[in-house]
């Protein structure tokens, strides 16, 4: 698996046939558990160097919120206790990057499986350029979310165990797929806020650094 001493340079996937009608663009994989900070460094990463933030979950609540039919639909899904198809979310990523400006994009907390996974290549026809993985021991991840004080109610012990289980059993086999094609940048999430962002920038400096972006949808700072 990549790590930020080996990782190559980072060379941007040029895509000239997609569902974002012909537009080249670079996505990267943003993936850690619950309390992996993730959300943190992608807010760094939006600021140093020119990404647009995508994050699936609140393109989800926002299109809840927008009051749509199809907002309608995900809100009782989830109020069934149903997954989202995957097509659904896909197409809020995709609209996202088409109404954009920007080329290049972080995906956060997406795909949460290998089905999501599979069904973002098919139906936009993108392979990410890698996957930013931030790799935290489980303890680590624990004291943090029940250390913040953010009146989550998913920050209990209970709740954060079954998110560290569904963790393990949907994402970590995306991550082994896409290390198999050497797209995998690992990184110690376990250091400080600091830390870890150095070892970020070492991943994307291949990118120059551009003035803050405005976020296409808003920053998850509630859940890193």
């Amino acid at each position: 698996m990549g790590t930020v001493v080996d990782a190559p340079a980072v060379v941007a996937e040029e895509v000239t046939e997609n569902m974002l009608g012909g537009k080249k663009v670079t996505v990267v994989f943003v993936l850690g558990g619950p309390g992996s900070g993730k959300g943190t460094q992608c807010t760094n990463i939006v600021n140093h160097f020119g990404f647009d933030h995508l994050s699936a979950g609140d393109l989800l609540r926002a299109e809840i919120k927008s009051g749509s039919e199809n907002g309608t639909m995900i809100e009782n899904m989830i109020k069934e206790g149903k997954i989202v198809p995957s097509e659904v979310t896909i197409k809020l990523l995709q609209d996202a990057m088409i109404k954009s400006e920007n080329d290049k994009f972080l995906i956060d907390g997406f795909p949460r499986n290998e089905e999501n996974r599979a069904a973002f290549e098919n139906v936009t026809k993108i392979s990410p350029a890698f996957v930013l993985f931030f790799d935290c021991p489980e303890e680590v991840m624990e004291s943090r979310l029940l250390g913040r004080n953010q009146g989550r109610v998913d920050d209990n012990i209970e709740t954060i165990k079954k998110r560290f289980k569904t963790f393990v059993e949907s994402s970590l086999p995306v991550i082994e797929y896409y290390d198999a094609k050497d797209k995998v940048k690992k990184i110690d999430a376990a250091k400080s806020i600091t830390e870890v962002f150095e070892d970020v920038k070492v991943i994307f400096a291949p990118y120059s650094p551009k003035a803050p972006n405005k976020y296409i949808c808003e920053t998850m700072t509630t859940n890193p």
